[in-house]
C-alpha cells in the first residue's frame, strides 16, 4: 500500500483540466498578448497545483511565465526592427 499523507489532496479532474489549460495558454502568450495570457495560464496553473495535480500544476504555472516573457521578447524584437 502506497502511503498516502492525509493533508495530501487526490487529484480531480478539475485539477487536471487547468493544467492542461494553462500550458495551452502558455504556448499561446508566445505569440499573442503574452502578459494576458501569460497571467491566466499561471492563474490556472496554481489552481491546477492546488487541486491536486502537483508536480504537473507548478511546471504549467513556470511554463506561462516563460512563455509570457520569451512572447514579450519575441514582440519587441519585431516591433523594433
Amino acid at each position: 500500500m502506497a502511503d498516502i499523507h492525509a493533508t495530501a489532496r487526490p487529484r480531480s479532474g478539475a485539477a487536471r483540466i487547468c493544467t492542461i489549460l494553462a500550458f495551452v495558454f502558455a504556448v499561446i502568450a508566445i505569440f499573442f498578448l503574452p502578459p494576458l495570457f501569460g497571467l491566466v495560464g499561471l492563474v490556472l496553473g496554481i489552481v491546477g497545483a492546488v487541486l491536486g495535480d502537483k508536480p504537473l500544476g507548478w511546471y504549467a504555472a513556470g511554463a506561462s511565465v516563460v512563455g509570457a516573457v520569451l512572447g514579450m521578447i519575441i514582440s519587441y524584437a519585431i516591433y523594433n526592427s
